[in-house]
């Protein structure tokens, strides 16, 4: 008999399905984490939580987007931006540009509109209010990132990655240890 098929009966099938869900989990918590704090760190990118209903169905409440800077010239109707609600003030808003209006002195203004409301929203906004356009979304992400707040971010996550490398430690000590004595025997 061979080796492989030993194997498959020593541990049985739900061992080698509960290490592939395993490896499946983990590839995932590390793509979501690529994609929520690695790509916009590296890119100088924002993630953002969508609080309101004002964009469903494209950004429905938790989703997280993430908002990369870019210069007014490059706006365009469609774009989602973000934009400060008050200029100089830290709330902001994402919506759907429907309209930029130009001034006979060359200055640019953008009217926004949620994709779920009837109407456009009554101010114009302003070139130094955008904070930047949405670059992509990953849906429900935005709840954790609400939970998990700045300082908790700044050691969890080494505290996190700790335990990981600590337990992969555990798992490769474990699967030398098993191999030798199943060699000497």
């Amino acid at each position: 008999m061979s080796g492989r098929r030993t194997r498959i009966r020593e541990h049985g099938v739900l061992y080698y399905l509960g290490v592939g869900l395993s490896i499946g989990l983990l590839g995932l918590v590390a793509l979501l984490g690529a994609l929520a704090i690695v790509v916009p760190a590296v890119t100088g990118s924002t993630p953002m939580t969508v609080l309101t209903s004002s964009m469903e169905p494209t950004y429905p409440p938790g989703t997280l987007v993430i908002v990369k800077p870019i210069d007014e010239a490059d706006i365009r109707i469609g774009d989602a931006i973000t934009y400060q609600i008050a200029s100089g003030k830290p709330e902001v808003v994402t919506h759907r540009v429907v309209s930029v209006i130009s001034s006979s002195d060359g200055d640019r203004r953008f009217l926004t509109k949620g994709d779920n409301n009837a109407s456009p929203d009554a101010a114009a906004v302003q070139p130094v209010q955008i904070r930047g356009k949405v670059w992509y979304a990953i849906p429900w992400i935005g709840y954790v990132n609400n939970f998990v707040s700045a300082e908790v971010r700044a050691w969890a996550i080494p505290v996190f990655a700790t335990g990981l490398f600590l337990y992969a430690g555990y798992q490769l000590t474990h699967w030398l240890v098993s191999r030798r004595r199943r060699d000497d025997t």
